[in-house]
C-alpha cells in the first residue's frame, strides 16, 4: 500500500454518471459525472474528478467538509444570504460543514476534490 496518490484531472476508466436529486435540481437538466480514485481506509475521506454539465442546483454539505480545484469550465456559487462567486480554471475553494448554497455550472466544470465528513 503507497501512501503517496496522484488524482488524476482526465481518468482513463470509467465515470460513474449520475444526475441531482429532483429536491436539488432549480433549472437546467445538469449530469454528472465522478472519477473515485481514493478512499481513506477507516476515515470518511473521498478524493477524485468530477464532471457537472450546465445546470443550476442547491447546495447542502450538511457534516461535509469539501476542497474544489477547477480543472476547467466556469461556474458560479452563492452562499444563502451572501454574494455570487465565480470560480475557473486554475481557482480554488472550500465549502465548509453547514454550507448551503445555490451552485451554478455556466459552462460544463471539472474539478478535483476532496471531501471529508
Amino acid at each position: 500500500m503507497t501512501l503517496l496518490k496522484t488524482i488524476e484531472p482526465m481518468p482513463n476508466f470509467p465515470p460513474r454518471e449520475s444526475a441531482p436529486s429532483p429536491e436539488r435540481l432549480i433549472s437546467g437538466s445538469p449530469t454528472y459525472r465522478t472519477w473515485a480514485q481514493d478512499e481513506a481506509k477507516g476515515r470518511s475521506v473521498l478524493t477524485g474528478a468530477w464532471e457537472a454539465t450546465p445546470g443550476v442546483t442547491r447546495s447542502i454539505k450538511g457534516d461535509m467538509f469539501e476542497f474544489c480545484h477547477i480543472v476547467s469550465g466556469i461556474i458560479e456559487i452563492t452562499p444563502d444570504g451572501g454574494e455570487p462567486v465565480t470560480y475557473r480554471a486554475g481557482d480554488s475553494f472550500i465549502m465548509k460543514p453547514g454550507f448551503t448554497g445555490v451552485w451554478k455550472t455556466i459552462e460544463t466544470v471539472r474539478k478535483i476534490y476532496v471531501a471529508v465528513t
